[in-house]
């Protein structure tokens, strides 16, 4: 039977009105062919999460509309393995037959941090268990490990982990950089070349997927922004509030402000919708995204260190890289596919950008 989560707003809500509510849900799920798996509430940020196993959506709302009228903002079908990965719990927080209330404390707000290798064919190519080599994996891992992380994905030279604690991921992201560069030689750059970025967020929001939203920010400040190490304003916020104003001045951290973040958001909402327009151009690009060419182009910059141009034609390389590499297509087709007007003109950006002509790359590592 399909799994679901959901999501109350509930302006003042308090631990005990939430465990009465799940409680309620015990006593009623029969009725509608569920079970009440478990819940997380914020006080604080006034949200709870409830976990259900039901045969549809419309059970989770029959059944909530029945027990204590709260109908969820929000559900999604999620995987049990997922919700275990990013919140460390599945199980049930009490029965009807218990003397008392099962009070929960736990938040569903977690800080997530995205690593990855900033060599993108290396990304693409790697191991899922030989990130840079094997024994910086094993550090990385130890690392995560120490300050209470998380591990969700392991995927082609990337890591995605969850943390309770902004604190412990801020800590853990230095400690793996401060780390790198001890236990691989300073001759293998390619192995110490990494980008992190931390983001903050609940499970459920608007999108179809768990913790999409903070998911998505945090692959964009490895993949996108300019820095080793980059986080939110909240996630900077977060950290200065918990460890008394210790405040985070470090060169080797980032923090975008809230209209950076802003702007990356509808950078890539624009350019996951036209990348591939062969009749792209910077007029177009500065004037749907609602700026002028000038604008663009020193936002741009101070973002990425990119001009539009050249910008876009790297997205446009590294889609087409993994085109070749799933074997989605022959050069031309893929050419033309990621918004190339010829398979020459495509080949010799490929070969600039990646060190390889594309027809040596697939000689070399699909063939």
């Amino acid at each position: 039977m399909p799994i679901y989560m959901d999501r109350h707003d509930l302006p003042g809500v308090t631990l005990l009105d939430a465990a009465k509510a799940h409680e309620k849900d015990l006593v009623y799920q029969h009725a509608y062919n569920c079970k009440a798996m478990t819940y997380w509430v914020d006080v604080a940020r006034e949200n709870a999460f409830c976990l259900i196993e039901a045969p549809n959506m419309q059970a989770v709302k029959d059944l909530h509309n029945r027990a204590h009228g709260l109908i969820p903002h929000k559900i999604i079908e999620v995987n049990s393995n997922l919700v275990q990965s990013f919140l460390g719990k599945i199980h049930d927080s009490g029965s009807v037959e218990d003397s008392q209330f099962n009070i929960v404390s736990d938040s569903a707000f977690r800080a997530l941090m995205m690593i990855e290798t900033s060599n993108y064919i290396g990304r693409i190519e790697g191991s899922q268990f030989d990130i840079f080599n094997q024994k910086s994996h094993s550090s990385i891992l130890k690392t995560i490990k120490k300050f209470k992380g998380r591990v969700v994905l392991l995927k082609s030279n990337s890591y995605l982990v969850s943390f309770k604690s902004v604190t412990n991921a801020i800590l853990c992201a230095l400690k793996i950089k401060a780390n790198i560069k001890y236990i691989t030689p300073k001759f293998m750059k390619s192995y110490r070349q990494f980008k992190i970025g931390i983001s903050t967020g609940f499970p459920v929001t608007d999108k179809k997927n768990l913790f999409e939203d903070a998911m998505q920010l945090a692959t964009y400040f490895c993949e996108v922004v300019n820095g080793d190490i980059v986080i939110s304003t909240e996630v900077k916020l977060l950290y200065e509030n918990t460890n008394h104003n210790a405040f985070i001045n470090r060169d080797d951290i980032r923090t975008l402000s809230p209209s950076e973040e802003a702007f990356l958001n509808k950078l890539m909402v624009y350019v996951e919708q036209y990348w591939n327009d062969p009749k792209f151009n910077v007029s177009d690009f500065s004037k749907k995204m609602g700026y002028s060419k000038s604008q663009l182009n020193r936002k741009l910059k101070t973002l990425t260190k990119l001009p539009p141009n050249n910008f876009i034609k790297i997205f446009r390389l590294q889609r087409a890289l993994k085109l070749l590499h799933e074997q989605k297509g022959n050069i031309s087709e893929i050419a033309f596919e990621t918004g190339f007007n010829t398979p020459a003109y495509f080949s010799k950006c490929f070969a600039n950008h990646f060190g390889i002509l594309p027809s040596k790359y697939i000689q070399q590592h699909i063939s």
